[in-house]
């Protein structure tokens, strides 16, 4: 499935790489198409019209479905910049990478791999690029014990906050600060980062 594509290809689906050319619109559509239905039933016709483009410019952007596919289901360069800190910032770095990166990009980093759970199919793709960028990425780097439960708890309070600010798009967290937001929700993160509680 994987076509021999490295999983950090990030040739078309970089941070801040669309410059008008629709590549961002193509993403945010194909990563609806990809979490949503099977594989099988996503064209590059339909995401083409859900991102207000055309097929060819898709193909000249992504190329095949396959290729765009790989690109959904590639975490690494979000991995990079959510933990892009010292373990001893880490927690609070968290909070605001995510919280910016939804504001700034209008794009959740993480919460795509919440809808290939119970699948079957290649959305199964998402969640094994899900453990290893995110989850085994995240374990390599705390200190301590049960490093991997830990990194476990983080990535899932991480999709927490993504969930909670999507289900609550207009309450108090859309016109909270960043660094608000960090405050109140890091400290638990740094718990879990250093291993130490209290």
């Amino acid at each position: 499935m994987t076509g021999g594509r490295s999983t950090t290809d990030t040739r078309a689906g970089a941070p801040g790489s669309d410059s008008g050319s629709g590549k961002d619109a193509i993403l945010r559509a194909a990563r609806r198409a990809f979490t949503q239905r099977p594989y099988a039933e996503v064209t590059i016709r339909a995401v083409a019209a859900d991102a207000g483009v055309s097929p060819s410019l898709v193909v000249k952007h992504f190329g095949r479905k396959e290729d765009l596919f790989n690109t959904v289901a590639d975490f690494g360069p979000d991995a990079e910049e959510l933990f892009d800190a010292p373990l001893e910032r880490l927690g609070r770095h968290m909070v605001l990478a995510l919280v910016r990166h939804r504001r700034e990009r209008q794009r959740d980093p993480l919460l795509r791999v919440v809808f290939s759970l119970g699948n079957t199919d290649e959305r199964s793709l998402l969640r094994d690029r899900f453990h290893e960028q995110i989850t085994q990425h995240l374990a390599a780097r705390l200190p301590g014990r049960e490093r991997t439960l830990r990194a476990e708890l983080i990535a899932g309070h991480l999709l927490g906050l993504g969930a909670t600010l999507s289900l609550h798009r207009e309450g108090a967290g859309s016109t909270a600060t960043a660094e608000h937001l960090a405050d109140l929700y890091a400290p638990a993160l740094q718990t879990l980062v250093t291993g130490t509680a209290g």
